[in-house]
């Protein structure tokens, strides 16, 4: 079978994108988790963060489905939305401002030249100051949901925190079970900065950038720090997004998402 692809990057963070509108690849379609642990495999295959399936919705523009490199089907994904935005848009699939239906509800994003703008779902399930043993070590995590399960943990010296041995440690843990969770290692640089590097559950490995895991950042970062908004986040691909919200009380409302994000190339694969 010839397949026809996009790949797609948002700061670092790196997709397939399949334009599965008339249900183009139906025969594909039961297979898709299949698919892409095959197409995210660096090395062996194209490579990415993860596959995104576009098709069509009687809810909003269209439909994105979000495969992680382990074949597993997830609700959000921040970067995705954007690349899938832009994909969108440069295919007439949608305008400039565009509504995306995904299993997290459906999302409103603008393109603006080369950023892509995304209102984020509200975070719920927000825990602060649990104690958790890794090893030998208590670590205090804060824990909030942005679409996706995100942990957060505050460091001082975050370029040599070893993210991928802990941030392995806190996926698994007992108190994220039986889902597990993404784990977000953060410093606060200034009153309205932060630099955060992420382990990405699914990926299972330490990505350039993650979406949902940067709004998570930024909002535990107001309510541990009060770091204000829009908070500027730092990326491990030394990009930096934009995270705007309103608060009321403890409830974060008009959450959204900003940065930069463009097609890298096109391409036919033949799977088997």
């Amino acid at each position: 079978m010839q397949v026809e692809f996009t790949k797609a990057v948002a700061s670092g963070n790196d997709f397939v994108i399949l334009n599965n509108f008339g249900n183009k690849y139906r025969d594909l379609k039961t297979r898709f988790a299949d698919f892409a642990r095959f197409v995210c495999h660096r090395r062996f295959s194209i490579g990415a963060d993860g596959l995104l399936v576009l098709e069509a919705s009687k809810k909003a523009d269209f439909k994105m489905r979000i495969f992680n490199p382990d074949g597993r089907e997830v609700s959000m994904c921040g970067n995705g939305i954007r690349v899938s935005a832009v994909c969108a848009y440069e295919n007439n699939l949608a305008g400039e401002k565009m509504k995306i239906e995904t299993l997290a509800g459906a999302l409103a994003a603008e393109i603006n030249g080369q950023s892509v703008k995304v209102k984020m779902t509200e975070p719920k399930n927000v825990k602060i100051d649990q104690n958790i043993g890794v090893e030998s070590s208590i670590v205090n995590m804060h824990s909030v949901d942005t679409g996706v399960p995100h942990a957060i943990h505050f460091v001082d010296n975050i370029e040599d925190y070893p993210v991928k041995k802990i941030g392995e440690l806190v996926r698994r843990h007992k108190v994220f079970e039986p889902e597990g969770t993404n784990a977000d290692f953060v410093k606060i640089i200034d009153p309205s900065t932060i630099e955060v590097r992420t382990y990405e559950r699914g990926v299972e490995d330490e990505t350039l950038a993650c979406g949902t895991g940067i709004v998570a950042s930024a909002v535990i970062a107001n309510i541990v720090h009060d770091v204000s908004q829009p908070v500027s986040v730092l990326t491990k691909s030394k990009e930096t997004l934009k995270v705007y919200f309103r608060k009321e009380r403890d409830v974060f409302k008009d959450v959204y998402f900003e940065g930069k994000a463009f097609i890298v190339f096109k391409g036919v694969l033949d799977y088997v």
